[in-house]
């Protein structure tokens, strides 16, 4: 089974659509450790995503490549542009393939992981996204159709989310609050488990 140009739109729209109902939720999410806005740039970013035509697109890799222009346009945060970030540097590694193989998925989220770690600086244990990005990676190894991809993608991003939550964070402005974020949420590990959620079919 293999991912297309079309599946890839097809994910950005039900993401799109689930925003409607996450932007507060977020916000509300991350008012608690920052500036209250991640849920209001991710649906300015996915909103942005989502108006791309990738109708004639070559490939995979060009569609991820265009999708993270687009993310880039619509955001100045952080947060904003390490997600176009990871998700150029996906595109660049598949670009040139027709269609990209389940097992393909694994390596292109590790990468994408990766360049964000190179780019904003955040190590794995943060409790930042980066952990989600990283926990999904490991749970697409096994993967060997689209539908079992997105489904074993939402229950890694949703059990990271739930082993941070004990811990406090430890980059950004959230980690002022010291041991004060234990317990809580990061907004941007929150919003990964529920877009995946969202993507899942």
């Amino acid at each position: 089974m293999s991912i297309t140009v079309a599946s890839i739109a097809a994910a950005v729209t039900r993401a799109d659509k689930a925003m409607g109902g996450l932007e507060q939720i977020l916000n509300d999410a991350d008012a608690k450790l920052g500036d209250g806005d991640t849920g209001g740039m991710l649906a300015r970013v996915i909103g942005k995503m989502a108006e791309v035509d990738l109708s004639s697109t070559a490939d995979p890799g060009a569609a991820l490549s265009q999708l993270a222009k687009a993310a880039t346009v619509a955001t100045g945060s952080s947060l904003g542009t390490l997600f176009a970030t990871g998700l150029l540097a996906a595109g660049r590694e598949a670009k040139g393939r027709a269609t990209l193989d389940v097992g393909d998925l694994s390596s292109l989220f590790a990468t994408a992981r990766d360049a964000m770690i190179a780019r904003g600086g955040a190590s794995l244990g943060d409790k930042t996204v980066l952990d989600s990005l990283d926990a999904i990676a490991e749970a697409l190894k096994g993967a060997e159709t689209p539908e079992q991809a997105t489904r074993d993608a939402a229950k890694a991003a949703s059990e990271a989310l739930e082993t941070f939550r004990s811990r406090p964070n430890r980059i950004g402005r959230a980690r002022m609050f010291g041991d004060q974020t234990i317990g809580i949420d990061d907004p941007g590990m929150l919003a990964i488990k529920e877009l995946s959620a969202a993507i899942a079919v």
